[in-house]
């Protein structure tokens, strides 16, 4: 049985958590543009902790494949 790894489901929620509180202060501030920037790049970042998690994934899944054959 595989184990999830929880600590890449409390890095996302974290650095999610970081990026809304930045957002919200720099809007308050006046500043939309760089609150935006600052979401496109959270948003890219835990796209690719996510895309790291898949392809991990998948080697397990083709080495389980591998191992069966």
């Amino acid at each position: 049985m595989m184990g999830i790894d929880v600590d890449v489901i409390f890095k996302i929620a974290g650095v999610g958590m970081a990026i809304a509180l930045l957002h919200t202060v720099l809007e308050q501030m006046g500043k939309k543009e760089f609150a935006q920037w600052i979401t496109l790049i959270g948003f890219i970042y835990i796209l690719f902790m996510v895309a790291s998690v898949i392809s991990s994934l998948f080697q397990k899944i083709k080495d389980v494949f591998l191992f069966q054959s």
